[in-house]
């Protein structure tokens, strides 16, 4: 039952693409009628499938939303462009076997949201969150980039598999790199690189400010960005890299230190929040902080599957929160709403679905994986273990309290906001509707169904 998305994906990316099932490996030749002549062919491994389905289900289920919520903006071809590359350099950074063929993916991911931020552009606050964010992605991208040359460097080539089967070899203290009369162990070196692309990426501490102010962007593409493409793009990284990480043990305390801390500040900074969107955007990064501690305590599996269940909650959280910002004009500050509640129930009903998957209520979706990260970090009996589980708990303490504190001032208190936004208000049109029902059944039963 557990590997069930991943055979699922499996089958249909075979039927396809016309691979054969009897074909053996990981790796998936292309069909007749579509040879585009690579060096090499994507991979298509347990990790690697659940990303593209994520992607594609979040995103096909965007796109029809935004259509509808962009409807009056001029400008909208431009929008659904932004939010295309977004879907198209995701699949290309998940399902590349070597290191180049991944880099012009992880290059991608971060471009796409620079422009999507910055599609209202006479909006200062809007520039300033996009370029926020595109230099905090070119740190990240530094880091991914040294350690691409670190490992070419040492292994003399930049296959992932090869990579992978030869990393033991390799993690003997005499390999090490020099740099400015300094000796540096050379797997160390090569392993935490690619986490500073991770912490630029998944908005870990020190470089997690730009995650917030991605909602100045319009809030359909918010969903794609925070649930299954940018932010999350550090997890599978690190997942794919996973037998590098496992030498040697330092680098796995920093990852695991890194995360909790960014679960942590994430989650208590999220308190103080009004901003209806940031108030979702800021839970984000306390899950992403997760993520990353579970695989600095070497529990990959269950880190991806946190981000497959997490995307179907995120996801619904913010297309949900979209009606609502249109019923109130444009209004995003949740003291300036309440009492709607009776005028909108079916946005009101998917976003407690979303915030309860959200902060591990027993049987929807996220239940399934955020509890098991905390009892993998209980029973690790190290120091980095033990300084993640209380981390962990005390994000997993504030996670509901700014949930909610976000869905009731909104919909069951007071009324607050203009009374003519009030009598015009309305509920999510049908186009709005029905992506937010799909994404409701899997915030709902997705956890169960692929439960590790």
């Amino acid at each position: 039952m557990g590997n069930l998305p991943a055979r699922f994906g499996e089958h249909l990316i075979r039927m396809f693409l016309g691979v054969p099932h009897h074909c053996k490996g990981n790796r998936a030749r292309f069909a007749d009628w579509f040879d585009p002549e690579f060096t090499s062919d994507p991979v298509f491994d347990s990790p690697t499938v659940v990303m593209p389905i994520v992607v594609t289900f979040v995103s096909s289920l965007v796109h029809p939303h935004s259509i509808s919520y962009m409807s009056e903006d001029p400008h909208s071809p431009r929008f659904m462009c932004h939010s295309s590359i977004l879907t198209f350099f995701t699949p290309m950074l998940v399902t590349g076997d070597n290191f180049i063929q991944l880099f012009p993916g992880w290059e991608g991911v971060g471009l796409a949201p620079y422009s999507s931020i910055n599609f209202r552009s006479t909006r200062l606050k809007a520039d300033k969150a996009a370029i926020k964010a595109m230099l905090v992605n070119r740190v990240g991208d530094f880091g991914s980039a040294l350690g691409i040359l670190g490992r070419f460097t040492l292994f003399q080539t930049v296959d992932s598999p090869t990579i992978s089967a030869r990393a033991s070899a390799f993690s003997e203290p005499q390999n090490d790199f020099i740099f400015r009369n300094m000796i540096f162990h050379a797997i160390t070196v090569i392993r935490i690189s690619p986490f500073i692309g991770a912490v630029g990426k998944s908005a870990q501490i020190g470089l997690h400010t730009r995650s917030p102010d991605a909602t100045e962007g319009p809030t359909p593409v918010s969903a794609p960005i925070h649930a299954a493409t940018m932010v999350t793009a550090g997890v599978p990284m690190i997942a794919r890299c996973s037998p590098i990480f496992e030498y040697p043990p330092t680098a796995s305390i920093v990852i695991a230190f890194a995360g909790a801390m960014t679960s942590f500040s994430a989650a208590t900074t999220g308190i103080l929040q009004n901003d209806s969107k940031r108030v979702i955007a800021h839970p984000t990064c306390s899950q992403l902080g997760y993520m990353i501690f579970a695989c600095g305590i070497s529990n990959y599996s269950v880190s991806v599957s946190h981000l497959m269940n997490h995307a179907f909650s995120k996801a619904l959280l913010f297309l949900s929160a979209g009606p609502v910002i249109h019923a109130m004009s444009d209004e995003q500050d949740t003291r300036k709403m309440g009492g709607l509640a009776s005028s909108l129930p079916f946005t009101y009903a998917m976003m407690l679905i979303g915030s309860l998957s959200l902060i591990g209520f027993p049987f929807p979706t996220g239940f399934y994986s955020k509890d098991v990260i905390s009892e993998l970090a209980y029973t690790k009996y190290t120091i980095s273990g033990n300084f993640a589980f209380w981390l962990g708990s005390v994000s997993v303490s504030s996670t509901p309290y700014h949930s909610f504190r976000s869905l009731f001032p909104t919909f069951p208190a007071p009324t607050n906001p203009f009374g003519r936004d009030i009598l015009r208000c309305h509920d999510a049109p049908i186009p709005q509707a029905i992506p937010s029902i799909f994404l409701a059944f899997g915030s709902l039963f997705v956890g169960y169904l692929a439960k590790v």
